[in-house]
C-alpha cells in the first residue's frame, strides 16, 4: 500500500486536493488540499497529536480496528488557488444543510481531464506517473502510437483562455488528422495514445479515412472503439513511450 510518493510523482502531482475514506463504511470524512506527501501526512497527525478531533478520532478508530484509511486524489496538476477553489468547492457541496442526500449523477461523460487528472487512489497515481517502460520485446501485437500533445494538450485548442469548452475528448484528439503511412497504419491492431510520454488510451482501429493534403502529404484518420480489456491494458496502458532523441514525428510504429 502506497504511504509516500516517489519524489517524481510528485512533480507531476503539482497542487492536488485530495479526500480520506473510511474504509469501514467507504464515506468520505475529510477534503484537504496540498502538494509533495500531504495527503499522507494526517495518518502522522493521529499518532504524534494528542488533539482529539473528528478527523484525528476518526483515524484513530480506523487504526484500532486494524485497518487503514483509503487515500484519493480528485484533482491534481493544479495551480495553488486552482486547488483552494475546488477545495471549498468539495466541501460546501458535501456539507450543505439541506443536502440530506447526494444526486443521482447522470452524466453521460466522465469530467474533463478524467483520464489523466480525475479521481483516483494514491496508488493508482504512483502507476501513472513512476510507470514502467513499453518495451519493444513486451509488445504483443502491430500498433501505432500517437502522441496527441499538441491536439489534446496544446493551447491552440484553448480559445479565450477556457480549455474546459475547447479541449476534445481523447478519442477525437487521437483518431486524427496525421501524416502516416497508411500501408503500415492499416495493419495496425490497436491505436495507443500517447500524452506527455505515458499511454492513456487505447482504440481499435475498423475503419482509416483520407481528409486532403498538407504540402502535398496525404492526412489520415481512423474511426474506432476504446479498448478496455484488462489483457491489452496490462500490456500497454499507463506504459512509458522510450524517448528518441532529436524526434519530433508524433507517430511511432512497433511491429
Amino acid at each position: 500500500m502506497t504511504e509516500q510518493f516517489t519524489q517524481k510523482t510528485q512533480e507531476e502531482l503539482k497542487s492536488y486536493v485530495y479526500a480520506l475514506i473510511d474504509p469501514r463504511d467507504y464515506k468520505i470524512f475529510y477534503i484537504g488540499k496540498g502538494n509533495a506527501n500531504r495527503v499522507f501526512s494526517h495518518i502522522n497527525e493521529a499518532i504524534l497529536n494528542p488533539r482529539e478531533t473528528d478527523k484525528l478520532e476518526t483515524i484513530r478508530d480506523i487504526k484500532n480496528n486494524n485497518q487503514k484509511v483509503k487515500h484519493f486524489i480528485i484533482r491534481h496538476g493544479l495551480e495553488d488557488n486552482e486547488a483552494i477553489l475546488i477545495e471549498s468547492v468539495l466541501i460546501d457541496f458535501l456539507t450543505y444543510k439541506d443536502f440530506a442526500e447526494i444526486a443521482k449523477i447522470t452524466n453521460i461523460s466522465s469530467g474533463h481531464y478524467s483520464f489523466n487528472q480525475g479521481i483516483k487512489t494514491v496508488e493508482e497515481c504512483e502507476i501513472l506517473y513512476n510507470c514502467e517502460e513499453l518495451k519493444k520485446e513486451n509488445v504483443k501485437h502491430k500498433i501505432l502510437v500517437i502522441n496527441i500533445n499538441k491536439t489534446f494538450g496544446s493551447k491552440r485548442n484553448r480559445k479565450n483562455n477556457d480549455p474546459i469548452y475547447n479541449r476534445p475528448n481523447i478519442y477525437e484528439a487521437t483518431r486524427g488528422w496525421w501524416v502516416l503511412d497508411n500501408n503500415r497504419a492499416k495493419k495496425a491492431e490497436y491505436v495507443l495514445a500517447e500524452y506527455r510520454g505515458v499511454i492513456r488510451a487505447i482504440f481499435k482501429p475498423e475503419k482509416w479515412l483520407q481528409a486532403g493534403e498538407d504540402r502535398g502529404r496525404k492526412r489520415w484518420g481512423f474511426e474506432g472503439t476504446e479498448i478496455s480489456d484488462k489483457e491489452i491494458h496490462d500490456l500497454y496502458l499507463n506504459k512509458a513511450v522510450p524517448k528518441i532523441k532529436g524526434m519530433a514525428n508524433p507517430i511511432r510504429y512497433f511491429e
